[in-house]
């Protein structure tokens, strides 16, 4: 049996007499679905390559240091000993990692669901920071490495029971900072969602429709289609969708598409056409057009400039 984690220091990446955890890259971080599976890890910051986007709020814990984050284009500095969350949809990437004086910092990575997070009841202006785009640092008070450690226990035993608890621990956790405030790294960009006092019902139906938007973001994506997925009339989903989301599916359609080929862009391999194609573009002229209306420069000019910069 492995030896039970001390509550007094932070996982290490390999304990003696234990193999080494698997890498849960393809488990947490797969683009082919809008959202992700709950999960926690801890690890060494480390530098990313690429920009990457799963289907989670994403939590980030440091225990010394900082690190220099850069999410859709906007820089940010993750600061040691607060619990930072953002919308981890929005193509994320760390560039620079401070571990502290002794470089010895670890990182804990709380994955939640961004359907989970949607259905949470109460959150109120903390859901329409993070599906705008926004990145938060929770108050200092409100957790600590010892609860992170336990959280993680918990995590990797497997037990149902245990795993409920815990999720129930993090939706107290985000109620109560809906409560207590929180301090602001970066503002919401994208337009806000309406708070989660409209029910649970209308929540539902906006979240399958987004599943479904994120999931067929390369194929053409017509009103009627998206209605038919919930089951309603076309005039009444996209008013819903608007009343649920403070914007149009259209526009949020077109936003998506547009995160989407910024991050296809740094790949590198892909023609501007084909990032044009493979974000749900059916025009150069149009991609073009919403891209420089959005980022204030053509794509060619991202490209070349981040590649320039970095």
């Amino acid at each position: 049996m492995a030896p039970v984690l001390s509550t007094s220091r932070v996982p290490s990446p390999t304990k003696p007499g234990t193999a080494p955890l698997p890498r849960p890259d393809r488990q947490f971080y797969a683009k082919m679905s809008a959202f992700g599976r709950f999960g926690i890890r801890w690890f060494d910051p480390q530098l990313m390559p690429a920009e990457h986007f799963h289907g989670h709020i994403e939590m980030n814990w440091l225990t010394a240091g900082s690190m220099e984050y850069v999410i859709d284009g906007h820089p940010l500095t993750v600061p040691a000993n607060r619990l930072v969350m953002f919308w981890a949809g929005i193509p994320h990437r760390t560039i620079s990692v401070d571990r502290g004086p002794r470089n010895d910092g670890r990182q804990c990575n709380v994955y939640l669901p961004l359907d989970a997070f949607l259905h949470m009841p109460n959150l109120g202006k903390l859901t329409e920071t993070m599906m705008g785009g926004g990145v938060v640092a929770l108050p200092l008070d409100t957790i600590g490495n010892d609860t992170l450690v336990r959280w993680y226990n918990d995590y990797r035993r497997g037990d149902a029971e245990r795993a409920d608890i815990l999720k129930s621990e993090i939706a107290l956790m985000l109620r109560r900072a809906a409560v207590d405030g929180w301090d602001e790294l970066l503002t919401p960009w994208i337009e806000a969602v309406t708070p989660a006092t409209k029910g649970a019902t209308p929540l539902r139906y906006v979240v399958a429709m987004i599943k479904y938007i994120l999931e067929h973001l390369a194929d053409p994506l017509r009103s009627e289609d998206i209605a038919l997925v919930v089951g309603l009339h076309p005039n009444y989903a996209l008013n819903l969708f608007t009343s649920v989301m403070n914007v149009s599916i259209h526009k949020f359609v077109v936003r998506m598409r547009l995160i989407r080929a910024r991050s296809l862009l740094f790949e590198g391999s892909l023609s501007i056409e084909n990032v044009a194609f493979q974000s749900g573009f059916s025009a150069l002229s149009q991609f073009y057009e919403q891209f420089r209306n959005a980022y204030g420069i053509t794509p060619r000019q991202m490209r070349a400039n981040y590649f320039h910069q970095v």
